[in-house]
């Protein structure tokens, strides 16, 4: 995923010298290409990330087109007063690239754990967000995302995903994609652990409970009409996402219902609202916060019942 989303950025900026790319000492293996072909386009403003804000915004404000890149929690977590003032405020032309959310990288330790970074983009007003499942889906969104203007932050699991979108239609930014149908229990996913979600229904529909899996990728602006469709529709409404429960997809579509006054069965898996003390790979620290796919079955087959 982040593999196509940096190639999509290095064609562009091939065609657009006021596309600049800027990391926080990350990348290698990754961005070398891009580094080597377009170096007055590169910059690597090194462990300074707060300053690396500030240089992006100071570039937009110039006229460029300034896409940020480094992992989840230095680039939103780290520098939130100067991405909430330099750039969100001044509504700039940024965007930031957030890799390994969630548990991505999870053999690093809790400092490495992009576990609050939506709910912190999410409060910020002109910030927009999207969290693609796959490769296939990235690639398409940005080609819609680039020819919008910024603050965007695109939010990206550390690579490897399988390409579960590609029965899908097109993705649109703002709007909710269908990747499964059903009729009595409705998944809202976010970014890669959709895979999780679709692996669940199947798990479901083995015991004859129907599971529609619809994926929000794009956080804001949120696609409200689908939420208030299916929350009219169906028996049980569960979100899930590879963050804490407070704050992202989870609270976002509780605050849909809320709004709209509709009774519903209503669950929000995700992270609960405390510190993890322990590590290891992805999967691994999934399953240890109830995310796998056979603990988010019985979870909704217990809604269900």
């Amino acid at each position: 995923m982040r593999n196509a989303i940096i190639n999509a950025i290095h064609a562009a900026a091939q065609k657009n010298k006021d596309i600049v790319f800027i990391t926080g000492d990350l990348g290698y293996s990754v961005i070398e290409q891009f580094q080597t072909e377009l170096p007055n386009q590169f910059i690597n403003a090194g462990i300074a990330e707060q300053n690396m804000i500030g240089v992006a915004a100071g570039l937009a404000l110039a006229g460029k087109k300034v896409f940020v890149y480094s992992i989840v929690p230095f680039v939103t977590m780290r520098c939130f007063e100067q991405i909430r003032i330099d750039v969100c405020y001044q509504n700039l032309d940024v965007t930031l690239i957030g890799v390994g959310g969630g548990f991505a990288y999870g053999t690093l330790g809790t400092t490495h754990f992009g576990l609050e970074d939506l709910a912190l983009m999410r409060s910020l007003p002109n910030m927009k967000i999207i969290a693609p499942a796959d490769s296939l889906e990235a690639t398409s969104l940005f080609e819609e995302l680039i020819k919008i203007n910024g603050p965007w932050y695109i939010r990206l699991n550390r690579g490897g995903e399988k390409d579960i979108t590609k029965h899908a239609l097109v993705p649109k930014v703002g709007m909710g994609s269908v990747l499964k149908v059903g009729s009595k229990v409705t998944i809202f996913s976010i970014g890669a652990i959709t895979e999780v979600a679709l692996e669940a229904a199947t798990f479901l529909e083995k015991d004859g409970i129907e599971t529609e899996v619809i994926h929000l990728h794009t956080l804001k602006p949120l696609d409200i009409e689908i939420i208030k469709n299916r929350i009219d529709k169906r028996k049980v409404i569960v979100t899930i996402e590879e963050h804490t429960v407070n704050g992202g997809l989870g609270s976002a579509v509780a605050e849909v219902i809320a709004e709209n006054s509709i009774a519903v069965s209503f669950c929000r898996l995700g992270v609960n609202d405390e510190y993890l003390s322990f590590v290891g790979k992805q999967d691994f620290l999934r399953m240890k916060v109830g995310l796998s796919a056979n603990l988010v079955a019985e979870k909704i087959k217990k809604l269900c019942k």
